[in-house]
């Protein structure tokens, strides 16, 4: 059974179109979503998680369009989202910030604390467990916003521009991890480092201007691209490939 449905969706904010007719698939495995700043990734993300509802066309999650509270309650129980910035309590610590979403995800109380732990541990928190949020370096505040998205292991994981502040190391403990949540869950992930996706999607979209341009395997992106397109391998060859067949895009896609 698919985990999640797009069809024909379209999202937007007073009167501005910034989703337009995203229909996709998904079942477990890692989703990546490529795209400039402003092509509608974090809308789109926000949209999945529930977090806003789509103008119009349907979202379906874990078999079931998302119509009624009781719907919505049961859905948010099976999605773990890190939203590209997000709010948290500087006083807490990172376990108690970890724990506190599992609590909020209606994670079984008995579990939570075993499950906290080991999602704290998976980011290589484990020796900053008890500090407090507000003390934090960007990269140790991002790996906690990790864990609080992975804890339990939700059947939808949702991240936006997870690595972002993550040095080279980090982000190969994070590709791990992705590996191991696909096997079972639905991840779907953006981000800008088209490098990352190679080595943990078994799939790839590219949007711009709110719509999906490509969605394919990595290696169908990197048979897409020319040697005439900027990029150091070909899968970001591909990728400016893609953008550049986008109306008004060659000029950003040769940038």
């Amino acid at each position: 059974m698919p985990l999640l449905e797009l069809n024909d969706l379209h999202q937007g904010y007073r009167r501005k179109s910034v989703v337009r007719g995203v229909s996709l698939t998904l079942g477990a495995g890692a989703y990546g979503l490529l795209g400039p700043n402003g092509a509608g990734k974090s809308t789109l993300l926000r949209t999945v998680a529930t977090a806003d509802r789509p103008t119009s066309g349907s979202l379906r999650l874990f078999g079931e369009e998302v119509r009624t509270g009781r719907q919505l309650r049961a859905a948010r129980r099976r999605i773990g989202y890190l939203p590209q910035s997000f709010a948290y309590p500087g006083d807490f610590t990172v376990t108690d910030f970890v724990r506190h979403c599992a609590w909020l995800r209606e994670v079984p109380r008995r579990r939570i604390p075993a499950v906290s732990d080991e999602a704290v541990e998976r980011v290589g928190l484990t020796s900053r467990a008890g500090t407090p949020l507000r003390k934090l370096s960007g990269g140790m505040l991002r790996r906690a916003g990790i864990a609080q998205a992975v804890v339990g292991e939700p059947d939808l994981v949702i991240l936006d521009e997870p690595t972002t502040g993550l040095d080279p190391h980090q982000r190969v403990r994070f590709r791990e991890l992705i590996r191991q949540l696909s096997d079972q869950s639905c991840v779907l992930l953006s981000t800008h480092l088209v490098e990352d996706l190679a080595h943990t999607c078994a799939r790839i979209g590219v949007l711009y201007d709110g719509v999906l341009r490509f969605d394919g395997t990595p290696g169908e992106l990197e048979e897409n691209g020319t040697e005439d397109q900027p990029g150091d391998t070909p899968l970001e060859r591909g990728y400016a490939s893609a953008l550049s067949a986008a109306p008004d895009q060659r000029s950003e896609a040769a940038w």
